[in-house]
C-alpha cells in the first residue's frame, strides 16, 4: 500500500468518527437543561444497590468491567517501567552517600509520614461513601511513604518498601479483581456483577455489595504500582550507574 492510499484510509476514518461524534454529541441533553437521563440512572442504580458515593457505584459496579481495562493498563505500563528500567550488563550499583536534610524538612516530613499513610487508607476503605476512593486514595499512600526519603535518607526508604513485595502485591490485587469478576460467573451472574454480596445498610462500611471489595483490590494495586514505579525511577536516579560512571 502507497503512502497517498494510507492517507486516504485514514481521513475515511477520521471523517467516519467525526461524524458520529457530531450525532451523539447532536442528541445530547442541552447544558443546563432539567433533562438528566444518564445522571438520573446512575443516581438510581447507586441508591438501589446501596453506595453512597455514585462516582464509585459508576466506577465499580455500572461500569466495572471498564475499571478492569484501566486497572490492567496500570498494571502493563508498570511491567513495562520494569523491564526498561532494569540493571543492563554495563550497568553497576553505587551506593548513595546520605545527604544532609534541613532539620525542618526532617521534621515535617517524618511527622506527615504516617498521616498521610492514613489518610490514603481511609480514602481506600471509604471509597464507597465519601469522595475518594482506589485510584485517589492509593497515590497518597504510595507517595507517603517516599516522604521518608525527603526527611531521612533513600537507605531508610528502601528499608520500608521491598520492592518484591509490592511487586507481589500488585499482581495479586489486580488478580483479585478479575477473580471478584469470575466469582460472579460462577454463582450463575454476569462477570462483575454486584449480586454476590448483600447489600447491606445503606451508608455503612458494609454496604454497597462488591463495589468496597473491587475498590479496595484498585487501591492496593495502585498503591503498589505507584511505588514500585518511583522504585524504578529512583533506581536509576541515585543508584543505578554506567560502567564509565556516569
Amino acid at each position: 500500500m502507497n503512502p497517498r492510499t494510507r492517507l486516504w484510509l485514514v481521513a475515511f476514518g477520521l471523517a467516519g468518527v467525526a461524524a458520529l461524534l457530531v450525532a451523539a454529541c447532536l442528541d445530547l441533553p442541552h447544558f443546563g437543561g432539567d433533562r438528566h437521563p444518564y445522571g438520573d440512572r446512575a443516581v438510581h442504580a447507586s441508591l438501589d444497590r446501596h453506595t453512597a458515593n455514585t462516582i464509585a457505584s459508576v466506577n465499580f459496579d455500572q461500569r466495572a468491567f471498564d475499571t478492569l481495562g484501566e486497572t490492567t493498563i496500570l498494571f502493563a505500563a508498570v511491567v513495562g517501567c520494569v523491564v526498561l528500567l532494569r540493571q543492563t550488563r554495563d550497568e553497576h550499583r553505587a551506593r548513595p552517600a546520605p545527604a544532609a536534610v534541613a532539620p525542618p524538612v526532617r521534621r515535617y516530613a517524618l511527622l506527615m509520614l504516617p498521616v498521610a499513610l492514613l489518610i490514603g487508607l481511609y480514602v481506600i476503605a471509604h471509597g464507597q461513601l465519601s469522595p475518594g476512593g482506589g485510584f485517589q486514595g492509593g497515590v497518597v499512600a504510595a507517595t507517603s511513604l517516599h516522604l521518608l526519603y525527603l526527611g531521612a535518607d533513600y537507605r531508610a526508604l528502601e528499608r520500608i518498601r521491598p520492592v518484591g513485595l509490592f511487586e507481589v502485591g500488585d499482581a495479586l490485587s489486580a488478580s483479585a479483581y478479575l477473580v471478584t469478576g469470575l466469582a460472579g460467573l460462577i454463582g450463575g451472574t454476569a462477570f462483575l456483577a454486584n449480586t454476590l454480596l448483600p447489600y447491606g445498610t445503606f451508608n455503612t462500611l458494609s454496604s454497597g455489595g462488591t463495589v468496597p471489595l473491587l475498590n479496595a483490590a484498585v487501591g492496593m494495586e495502585v498503591a503498589c504500582a505507584v511505588v514500585v514505579l518511583l522504585a524504578r525511577f529512583l533506581d536509576q536516579a541515585v543508584e543505578i550507574e554506567e560502567e564509565n560512571g556516569k
